[in-house]
């Protein structure tokens, strides 16, 4: 039996990392500085928590990274007004919005206002709906960190069935676009699918995005699939202890995967390396290309 290949999202994102840093210093000679300015609504408290976390990480590539903070109180209009002037910014290069927004407040609408070039997390609905064409700004960095764990792992999905199971807007649903540009055979699993398994079972690529702790067993997997787990389920074990699983039970499916990623440790550490290139490639794009999308 072929042992499984662990990807271990750390390394690799830590690679991915390494490459953005000396980009961004070589963008930096060239009089680019390349800055990623955070909005945060809400608790204030956990705002510095998200800040100091969000601030190591731009320092470790050097991102010039500046966190914007509106109270629990703040209205539709004042983000976007908050928005508007960060668009308007030069010196601003990336813009990433903090979710979630307190209650009544219009996210995507509020995703909408950013300018799709300064779109650090591509989640703004013109860079969503150019990834149909295969053209995106920016993609979503989730998704674009499954298929770079793709490529990590030499998997050429050309042919292959690919399953997604998980329709959501950040990953579920720009993966299957990917894979289908790809030339994959995908089929789109969701919470009103019937008889998950009869789909899971005929996968050479199973991609699980739902959040259900443990969703994916044997029975769901064919011998040899490549299994990538984006989801993140904080539970508590037998000892009452908090622990973080994935939608795969890990353990359970190790054996008859081909390629498996860890949860913590794979898709994550890879995401927010992605996120840290994208700033880069948003600060690129914005020389080379000043118009804007309205």
């Amino acid at each position: 039996m072929t042992q499984t290949k662990i990807i271990d999202g750390k390394t690799l994102g830590q690679r991915i990392k390494k490459e953005t840093a000396t980009r961004v210093a070589k963008l930096k000679q060239d009089g680019i500085r390349v800055s990623l300015d955070a909005i945060m609504v809400g608790d204030p408290q956990a705002g510095e928590i998200y800040a100091r976390s969000q601030r190591k990480r731009c320092e470790e590539v050097g991102i010039e990274y500046r966190l914007h903070s509106l109270g629990q109180d703040a209205k539709d209009a004042d983000i976007r007004a908050l928005v508007r002037q960060l668009n308007n910014n030069p010196s601003v290069t990336g813009i990433l919005l903090n979710l979630p927004l307190p209650d009544g407040i219009d996210t995507p609408a509020i995703q909408y206002c950013i300018d799709p070039y300064k779109d650090v997390e591509g989640v703004n609905p013109s860079n969503i709906g150019l990834l149909f064409y295969d053209a995106p700004i920016i993609a979503p960095c989730t998704a674009l960190a499954v298929m770079a764990i793709l490529e990590e792992a030499n998997i050429d999905p050309k042919g292959k069935n690919a399953v997604v199971v998980g329709q959501g807007a950040i990953a579920g649903r720009p993966v299957s676009l990917f894979l289908l540009q790809k030339l994959a055979t995908v089929t789109s699993c969701h919470i009103e699918t019937k008889d998950l398994v009869s789909h899971t079972k005929n996968a050479d690529i199973l991609i699980v995005a739902v959040g259900k702790p443990n969703l994916i067993r044997p029975e769901h997997v064919k011998q040899g699939a490549v299994i990538i787990d984006v989801g993140i389920n904080s539970i508590k074990d037998e000892n009452g202890n908090r622990k973080v699983v994935g939608d795969v039970a890990y353990q359970d499916v190790k054996e008859i995967a081909s390629v498996l990623t860890p949860v913590p440790g794979g898709v994550g550490p890879v995401t927010v390396a992605i996120l840290l290139r994208s700033a880069a490639e948003a600060a690129t794009n914005q020389r080379k290309t000043p118009r804007r999308l309205e």
